[in-house]
Protein backbone atom coordinates (compact mmCIF):
# COMPACT_ATOMS: atom_id res chain seq x y z
CA UNK A 1 0.00 0.00 0.00
CA UNK A 2 1.40 3.69 -0.73
CA UNK A 3 0.21 6.58 1.49
CA UNK A 4 -2.40 7.82 -0.94
CA UNK A 5 -4.67 4.53 -0.22
CA UNK A 6 -4.69 5.46 3.42
CA UNK A 7 -5.69 8.98 2.76
CA UNK A 8 -8.76 7.49 0.05
CA UNK A 9 -9.75 5.17 3.31
CA UNK A 10 -9.15 2.02 4.57
CA UNK A 11 -10.72 -0.14 7.07
CA UNK A 12 -8.33 -2.20 9.16
CA UNK A 13 -8.99 -4.63 11.75
CA UNK A 14 -6.72 -4.51 15.32
CA UNK A 15 -7.11 -7.02 17.58
CA UNK A 16 -6.44 -5.01 21.03
CA UNK A 17 -4.37 -6.75 23.90
CA UNK A 18 -5.64 -5.88 27.33
CA UNK A 19 -4.57 -3.21 29.23
CA UNK A 20 -4.80 -1.07 26.45
CA UNK A 21 -7.64 1.82 25.56
CA UNK A 22 -8.86 1.76 22.47
CA UNK A 23 -7.22 5.53 22.02
CA UNK A 24 -3.84 3.97 22.37
CA UNK A 25 -4.34 1.48 19.82
CA UNK A 26 -5.48 3.85 17.43
CA UNK A 27 -2.58 6.16 18.23
CA UNK A 28 -0.01 3.49 18.10
CA UNK A 29 -1.69 2.74 14.36
CA UNK A 30 -2.03 6.15 13.91
CA UNK A 31 2.16 6.73 14.45
CA UNK A 32 3.15 3.46 12.39
CA UNK A 33 1.18 4.80 9.40
CA UNK A 34 2.86 8.49 10.05
CA UNK A 35 6.22 6.70 10.14
CA UNK A 36 6.22 4.63 7.45
CA UNK A 37 4.29 6.65 4.82
CA UNK A 38 4.48 9.92 5.77
CA UNK A 39 1.34 11.11 6.41
CA UNK A 40 0.28 14.55 7.24
CA UNK A 41 -0.39 15.90 10.81
CA UNK A 42 -4.06 16.35 10.48
CA UNK A 43 -3.99 12.47 8.71
CA UNK A 44 -7.55 11.27 9.76
CA UNK A 45 -8.18 8.26 11.60
CA UNK A 46 -10.44 6.77 14.46
CA UNK A 47 -11.80 3.67 16.04
CA UNK A 48 -15.51 2.15 15.34
CA UNK A 49 -16.54 1.33 18.92
CA UNK A 50 -14.88 1.36 21.92
CA UNK A 51 -13.22 -1.25 23.60
CA UNK A 52 -12.65 -0.57 27.36
CA UNK A 53 -8.78 -1.71 28.32
CA UNK A 54 -10.09 -4.93 30.40
CA UNK A 55 -11.46 -6.24 27.49
CA UNK A 56 -9.56 -7.50 24.36
CA UNK A 57 -10.66 -8.49 20.95
CA UNK A 58 -12.08 -6.77 17.64
CA UNK A 59 -11.35 -3.28 17.12
CA UNK A 60 -11.90 -1.41 13.53
CA UNK A 61 -10.03 1.21 12.68
CA UNK A 62 -11.02 3.78 9.67
CA UNK A 63 -8.48 5.96 8.13
CA UNK A 64 -8.93 8.69 5.33
CA UNK A 65 -11.94 9.40 4.24
CA UNK A 66 -13.43 5.90 5.64
CA UNK A 67 -13.82 7.85 8.70
CA UNK A 68 -17.20 8.97 7.14
CA UNK A 69 -18.39 5.14 7.88
CA UNK A 70 -17.78 5.15 11.78
CA UNK A 71 -21.06 5.28 12.43
CA UNK A 72 -22.60 3.27 10.11
CA UNK A 73 -20.29 0.45 11.28
CA UNK A 74 -20.67 1.25 15.34
CA UNK A 75 -24.23 1.02 14.15
CA UNK A 76 -24.22 -2.80 13.44
CA UNK A 77 -24.84 -5.88 15.71
CA UNK A 78 -21.93 -7.08 17.92
CA UNK A 79 -20.67 -10.39 19.52
CA UNK A 80 -18.58 -11.05 22.63
CA UNK A 81 -17.38 -14.06 24.86
CA UNK A 82 -16.27 -14.39 28.24
CA UNK A 83 -16.95 -15.23 31.32
CA UNK A 84 -19.28 -13.83 34.47
CA UNK A 85 -18.39 -15.14 38.16
CA UNK A 86 -21.19 -15.77 39.89
CA UNK A 87 -21.89 -14.79 43.49
CA UNK A 88 -19.83 -12.11 44.25
CA UNK A 89 -20.31 -8.12 42.79
CA UNK A 90 -18.30 -5.12 42.40
CA UNK A 91 -19.14 -1.37 42.01
CA UNK A 92 -17.64 -1.37 38.55
CA UNK A 93 -19.79 -5.05 37.24
CA UNK A 94 -15.72 -6.10 36.91
CA UNK A 95 -12.79 -6.36 37.72
CA UNK A 96 -12.43 -2.52 37.95
CA UNK A 97 -13.22 -2.19 41.03
CA UNK A 98 -12.99 -4.56 44.40
CA UNK A 99 -15.89 -6.97 45.49
CA UNK A 100 -18.08 -5.36 47.95
CA UNK A 101 -20.59 -7.59 48.26
CA UNK A 102 -21.11 -11.89 48.13
CA UNK A 103 -23.54 -14.51 47.60
CA UNK A 104 -24.82 -17.68 47.93
CA UNK A 105 -24.58 -20.03 44.84
CA UNK A 106 -25.47 -23.20 46.41
CA UNK A 107 -29.47 -23.03 44.95
CA UNK A 108 -28.52 -22.48 41.11
CA UNK A 109 -28.49 -25.01 38.71
CA UNK A 110 -28.42 -25.47 35.19
CA UNK A 111 -32.10 -25.24 35.23
CA UNK A 112 -32.07 -22.05 37.00
CA UNK A 113 -29.55 -20.71 34.85
CA UNK A 114 -30.88 -21.54 31.75
CA UNK A 115 -34.21 -20.05 32.63
CA UNK A 116 -32.65 -16.51 33.81
CA UNK A 117 -31.09 -16.88 30.18
CA UNK A 118 -34.29 -17.05 28.33
CA UNK A 119 -34.92 -13.47 30.65
CA UNK A 120 -32.40 -11.30 28.60
CA UNK A 121 -33.13 -12.83 24.60
CA UNK A 122 -34.89 -9.75 23.04
CA UNK A 123 -35.43 -5.87 23.81
CA UNK A 124 -34.65 -5.57 27.25
CA UNK A 125 -34.11 -2.65 29.79
CA UNK A 126 -30.64 -1.64 30.73
CA UNK A 127 -28.67 0.63 33.25
CA UNK A 128 -25.40 1.36 31.97
CA UNK A 129 -22.90 0.57 34.50
CA UNK A 130 -21.78 3.99 36.83
CA UNK A 131 -18.09 3.47 36.35
CA UNK A 132 -18.99 4.25 32.18
CA UNK A 133 -18.19 7.25 30.04
CA UNK A 134 -21.22 8.40 29.37
CA UNK A 135 -22.06 11.83 30.18
CA UNK A 136 -23.90 13.25 33.09
CA UNK A 137 -24.20 17.00 34.15
CA UNK A 138 -20.78 17.86 32.34
CA UNK A 139 -19.26 14.97 33.45
CA UNK A 140 -18.44 10.96 33.18
CA UNK A 141 -20.30 8.53 34.77
CA UNK A 142 -17.11 7.07 35.85
CA UNK A 143 -15.86 10.46 37.43
CA UNK A 144 -19.03 10.82 39.42
CA UNK A 145 -18.27 7.52 41.01
CA UNK A 146 -14.65 7.50 41.62
CA UNK A 147 -15.40 10.96 43.56
CA UNK A 148 -18.32 8.97 45.69
CA UNK A 149 -20.82 11.01 44.13
CA UNK A 150 -24.59 8.87 43.62
CA UNK A 151 -26.05 10.08 40.04
CA UNK A 152 -29.27 8.96 38.74
CA UNK A 153 -28.87 6.72 35.66
CA UNK A 154 -31.91 5.92 33.28
CA UNK A 155 -32.52 2.53 31.65
CA UNK A 156 -31.65 2.30 28.21
CA UNK A 157 -33.45 -0.22 25.73
CA UNK A 158 -31.08 -2.52 24.02
CA UNK A 159 -31.54 -5.95 22.43
CA UNK A 160 -30.14 -9.35 22.83
CA UNK A 161 -30.05 -11.40 19.97
CA UNK A 162 -28.09 -14.09 20.91
CA UNK A 163 -27.61 -15.17 24.54
CA UNK A 164 -25.65 -19.01 25.15
CA UNK A 165 -23.38 -20.50 28.26
CA UNK A 166 -20.47 -22.21 26.70
CA UNK A 167 -19.15 -23.51 29.53
CA UNK A 168 -20.99 -24.08 33.00
CA UNK A 169 -18.92 -24.65 36.11
CA UNK A 170 -20.21 -22.37 39.29
CA UNK A 171 -18.89 -19.90 39.90
CA UNK A 172 -17.40 -19.27 36.38
CA UNK A 173 -19.89 -19.03 33.34
CA UNK A 174 -18.69 -18.60 30.04
CA UNK A 175 -21.03 -16.73 27.33
CA UNK A 176 -21.29 -15.57 24.08
CA UNK A 177 -23.79 -12.86 23.54
CA UNK A 178 -24.88 -11.46 20.17
CA UNK A 179 -26.13 -7.72 21.20
CA UNK A 180 -27.11 -4.11 19.34
CA UNK A 181 -25.08 -1.28 19.97
CA UNK A 182 -25.05 0.39 23.04
CA UNK A 183 -24.76 -2.91 25.21
CA UNK A 184 -22.60 -3.01 28.17
CA UNK A 185 -22.03 -6.66 28.94
CA UNK A 186 -21.02 -5.83 32.71
CA UNK A 187 -24.49 -4.89 32.93
CA UNK A 188 -25.70 -7.68 31.38
CA UNK A 189 -23.62 -9.49 34.21
CA UNK A 190 -24.84 -7.86 37.00
CA UNK A 191 -28.38 -8.45 35.72
CA UNK A 192 -27.97 -11.76 35.38
CA UNK A 193 -26.92 -12.33 38.57
CA UNK A 194 -29.66 -10.74 40.03
CA UNK A 195 -31.64 -13.09 37.94
CA UNK A 196 -30.37 -15.53 39.64
CA UNK A 197 -31.47 -14.35 43.27
CA UNK A 198 -27.54 -13.95 43.57
CA UNK A 199 -24.95 -11.73 42.52
CA UNK A 200 -22.76 -11.70 39.48
CA UNK A 201 -19.78 -9.66 37.69
CA UNK A 202 -17.72 -9.60 34.53
CA UNK A 203 -14.29 -11.23 34.68
CA UNK A 204 -13.00 -11.24 31.02
CA UNK A 205 -14.36 -9.94 27.72
CA UNK A 206 -13.66 -10.53 24.26
CA UNK A 207 -15.41 -8.52 21.13
CA UNK A 208 -15.30 -10.81 18.08
CA UNK A 209 -17.50 -9.38 15.68
CA UNK A 210 -18.81 -6.32 14.45
CA UNK A 211 -21.66 -7.23 11.66
CA UNK A 212 -19.45 -9.08 8.97
CA UNK A 213 -15.79 -8.19 9.93
CA UNK A 214 -14.23 -10.41 12.86
CA UNK A 215 -11.30 -10.64 14.64
CA UNK A 216 -10.12 -14.00 13.19
CA UNK A 217 -9.11 -11.80 10.46
CA UNK A 218 -7.90 -8.93 12.81
CA UNK A 219 -3.99 -8.08 13.40
CA UNK A 220 -2.51 -7.76 16.60
CA UNK A 221 -0.19 -4.35 17.65
CA UNK A 222 2.79 -6.73 17.35
CA UNK A 223 1.71 -7.83 14.16
CA UNK A 224 1.52 -4.58 12.66
CA UNK A 225 5.20 -3.68 14.08
CA UNK A 226 6.64 -6.55 12.32
CA UNK A 227 4.70 -5.42 8.89
CA UNK A 228 5.57 -1.87 8.78
CA UNK A 229 9.33 -2.78 10.38
CA UNK A 230 9.67 -5.16 6.99
CA UNK A 231 8.40 -2.16 4.89
CA UNK A 232 10.88 0.34 6.62
CA UNK A 233 14.03 -1.72 5.81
Amino acid sequence: MEADDFLTGQVILVDKPLQWSSFQAVNKLKYLLKRRFDLPKKFKIGHAGTLDPLASGLLIVCTGKFTKQITAIQAQAKEYTGTFCIGATTPSYDLETEIDAQFDIDHISEQTIEAARLQFLGEIDQIPPVFSAIKKDGKRLYEHARAGEMVEIASRKTTIYEFEFTRIALPELDFRVVCSKGTYIRSLAYDFGKALSSGAHLTSLRRTKIGAYAVDNALTIPDFEAKWKVLDA
